[in-house]
C-alpha cells in the first residue's frame, strides 16, 4: 500500500512533459503556417495585367464598364444598339421590316437604314460616314449623329482606346495622386495581393467611384478602372460634365396649348358621311376646342379616308374654337397591326396627317386608336413618338384618347399610358362605358364612383395636368324581359339627352337620385308587355358632379362625346363647372 502511494507521482510528471511538448509543437506549427500565410497571402503582387482582361474598345458608362465593346469601322465609332437602349435612350426603336434604327427627340426623327450611308432627319437626307450594321448578331449604330441628338459626352481615350460616356450634368468626386518617388500602382482589387493594372505619376487626376475598406475604387483619366490605397491620393474637387448644347428649337420649347385662365372644354364632332350644317349648330358657351372625326384608316397600307371640311374649320375659328382633327384606326385590329408594324406605313400615315393639318389649317390632332391587339402595344407608342415631333414642329397640339385600366386586352391593356403620356400634350380619359351596349347586366354608362376610381388609376401613370376627363352626353335605356324559362333577357339602346327626356315625359316619370351611381335614375314596368325599363341619366346633375372631379384632381379639362347629344343647358353646366371653382390640391 505504501509502495504504490510512493510511485504515483511519476505518471503525472510524464503527462505534464507530454502536454508541454504538445503545446510547443502547436506554437511551432502556428508560427510556421503564419509565416507561410504572411509570405504567400499578404505579400504585395508585382504582376502586371492588361486593363479589362485585355479586351479592346471597352465602353465605360459613367464609371461602369459595359458588357459589349464598341466597333471601329473606317475610323468611325459604332455603338451597340442594346447599349444605347439600356443606358441612353430606352425609346430607340428597331424597325424590323425596313431594318432601320429610329431615334426620336422632341423635335427630330432620325431614320438610319442598315447598310445605307444616307439617313433621314425629319425626312431630309443626311450623309453618314458609316451605316448601321450587324456583326455576329450584334447591331451597331454610328456614334457621329448620336452626339448631335443626345446630351451625352462621348470621349474616346487615345492611349487605352476606352470610350467613356457621360450625361450632361453627371458629377463625380475627383482626387489626385500624392507626390512620391515611385508611381502609384492601380490594382485590380482592394488588396496589395491583386495584380497591377496601371501606374500613375504624382498629380495624376482620378475619379473616385466608391470605397472598399482602406481603398478607393477609381477611374483613371485614360478610362481604366481599378483600386488605389486611400493614403495615396487626396480628394480635390467634384468634376461635372457640362456640354455646350444647342439652343432648343421652337418645337422643343413648345409647351402644351392651354386656354388663358380656363380649362380645356373639348367636344367631339361625329362625322359619318358628311359634315354637319354649321348654320344649325347652336351656341356652345365655354367650348374652346372641337374635334371632328375626320381621318380614318381605309386599308392596311396606311391610306387615310379624309372627311375634312375647310368650311367647318373657318366657322370654328370664327367662333374662337381650336380644331383638333381626330384620326382613328377604324377600330380594325388587322389594319392597325399592318400599319404599326412597318416604318414605311407609319410614315405614310404621318405624311398624310401633316399634309391635311396644313391644308385645313388645323390646330391639333387627336388620336383615337381602339380595338388594337395587345402585341402592338409598343408599336402604337412608337407611332405616336414618330408623329408628335412633326406636329409640334408646326405648332400643333397632340392628344390621344385612352380608356381606364382593365384586363380587356384589345380595349385597355394595349395602351401604354405611361409611355404615351410622356409624348403627347394631352390625354383624354374615356370614362365610359361601365355598362356597354351588350352588357348582360343593366347599369350606368359611367357611374361617378366608377369614373373616379378609373381616373385615379390613370393618374398613377400620367400627370394630372395632362388629363382631360371624358364625359358621355348619352345614356342607355335598358330593357329587362322575362323569358319562358324564367330567365331575364337584358338589352339596351343608346339615347341622347333630349331623347331620354322625351321618353321620361311620355311616361310621366319622375327621376330620383341614385346614391350609388351619383345620378338620377328612372325605372318603369310596362303593363302591356311586362318588361322593366331602367335608365341612369346624364343630365345637369351628373355633368356638374363630373366637373367637380376635374377640379378635385386639377385636371386640364374635359372632353365630351358628342355634340348633338346634349340639351342646351348642359353647356352652361360644363362652363360654370370647369371655370368657376377654385383649384384644390391634388390628392
Amino acid at each position: 500500500m505504501s509502495l504504490e502511494l510512493g510511485m504515483a507521482p511519476r505518471p503525472k510528471k510524464r503527462r505534464r512533459r507530454a502536454l508541454q511538448f504538445f503545446f510547443m509543437l502547436m506554437l511551432f506549427m502556428v508560427a510556421v503556417f503564419g509565416a507561410i500565410y504572411w509570405f504567400f497571402m499578404l505579400r504585395a503582387s508585382t504582376e502586371h495585367v492588361q486593363p479589362y482582361e485585355g479586351q479592346k474598345q471597352v465602353i465605360v458608362f459613367e464609371g461602369a464598364r459595359t458588357s459589349t465593346p464598341y466597333l471601329i469601322d473606317s475610323n468611325q465609332v459604332l455603338l451597340p444598339f442594346e447599349f444605347i437602349k439600356e443606358k441612353i435612350d430606352p425609346a430607340i426603336f428597331w424597325d424590323e421590316p425596313t431594318k432601320s434604327v429610329i431615334i426620336i427627340t422632341k423635335d427630330k426623327v432620325l431614320r438610319m437604314e442598315s447598310g445605307q450611308v444616307v439617313a433621314y432627319l425629319n425626312k431630309k437626307p443626311v450623309n453618314l460616314q458609316v451605316p448601321v450594321k450587324e456583326v455576329d448578331g450584334v447591331r451597331y449604330v454610328p456614334m457621329d449623329p448620336l452626339e448631335k441628338l443626345y446630351p451625352y459626352a462621348f470621349v474616346q481615350k487615345t492611349d487605352s482606346g476606352v470610350l467613356t460616356v457621360e450625361k450632361d450634368g453627371y458629377a463625380i468626386q475627383q482626387a489626385k495622386v500624392i507626390a512620391d518617388d515611385e508611381p502609384q500602382l492601380v490594382r485590380t482589387g482592394a488588396s496589395y495581393r491583386t495584380p497591377i493594372v496601371a501606374e500613375l505619376a504624382a498629380g495624376a487626376p482620378v475619379d473616385v467611384l466608391g470605397e472598399a475598406d482602406k481603398w478607393y475604387r477609381i477611374l483613371t483619366a485614360d478610362g481604366i478602372a481599378g483600386f488605389l490605397p486611400k493614403e495615396s491620393v487626396t480628394l480635390t474637387q467634384v468634376r461635372k460634365v457640362s456640354l455646350d448644347l444647342p439652343t432648343p428649337s421652337k418645337a422643343e420649347q413648345q409647351t402644351a396649348w392651354k386656354p388663358l385662365g380656363q380649362k380645356i372644354n373639348l367636344v367631339w364632332e361625329q362625322v359619318t358621311n358628311k359634315n354637319p350644317n354649321v348654320e344649325g349648330i347652336g351656341a356652345m358657351p365655354g367650348v374652346n376646342v372641337v374635334s371632328p372625326t375626320w381621318f380614318e384608316l381605309k386599308d392596311p397600307e396606311g391610306t387615310l379616308l379624309n372627311k375634312a371640311d375647310s368650311g367647318y374649320v373657318k366657322w370654328a375659328h370664327q367662333r374662337g374654337y381650336k380644331v383638333w382633327g381626330l384620326v382613328t384606326n377604324g377600330f380594325n385590329p388587322d389594319w392597325t397591326k399592318s400599319i404599326l408594324s412597318s416604318y414605311d406605313k407609319r410614315d405614310k400615315v404621318i405624311a398624310q396627317l401633316i399634309h391635311y393639318a396644313n391644308l385645313y389649317d388645323l390646330d391639333g390632332i387627336n388620336i383615337d386608336f381602339e380595338n388594337v391587339y395587345l402585341d402592338e402595344k409598343p408599336k402604337l407608342v412608337q407611332f405616336v413618338r414618330e408623329l408628335t415631333p412633326y406636329l409640334h414642329e408646326q405648332g400643333l397640339t397632340v392628344s390621344i384618347d385612352v380608356t381606364i385600366k382593365s384586363t380587356a386586352e384589345t380595349w385597355s391593356m394595349f395602351l401604354d399610358r405611361a409611355a404615351l403620356g410622356q409624348v403627347v400634350d394631352y390625354m383624354a380619359v374615356m370614362t365610359y362605358d361601365e355598362h356597354w351596349a351588350s352588357s348582360p347586366k343593366a347599369g350606368s354608362v359611367a357611374s361617378l364612383p366608377w369614373v373616379e376610381n378609373g381616373l385615379k388609376g390613370v393618374m398613377e401613370e400620367v400627370p394630372h395636368q395632362k388629363l382631360l376627363l371624358g364625359v358621355p352626353f348619352y345614356t342607355r335605356l335598358w330593357t329587362e324581359s322575362k323569358q319562358a324559362d324564367g330567365s331575364v333577357k337584358v338589352s339596351s339602346k343608346a339615347l341622347s339627352m333630349p331623347r331620354a327626356q322625351e321618353w321620361i315625359s311620355e311616361r310621366k316619370l319622375t327621376p330620383k337620385l341614385d346614391e350609388a351611381s351619383g345620378q338620377n335614375y328612372v325605372e318603369y314596368t310596362d303593363p302591356k308587355d311586362g318588361n322593366t325599363y331602367k335608365m341612369w341619366l346624364e343630365d345637369v346633375t351628373s355633368i356638374e358632379k363630373r366637373m367637380e372631379l376635374v377640379h378635385k384632381y386639377n385636371l386640364a379639362g374635359a372632353a365630351s362625346w358628342r355634340r348633338g347629344y346634349e340639351v342646351p343647358e348642359i353647356w352652361k353646366a360644363v362652363e360654370e363647372g370647369l371655370n368657376s371653382q377654385h383649384e384644390k390640391p391634388t390628392p
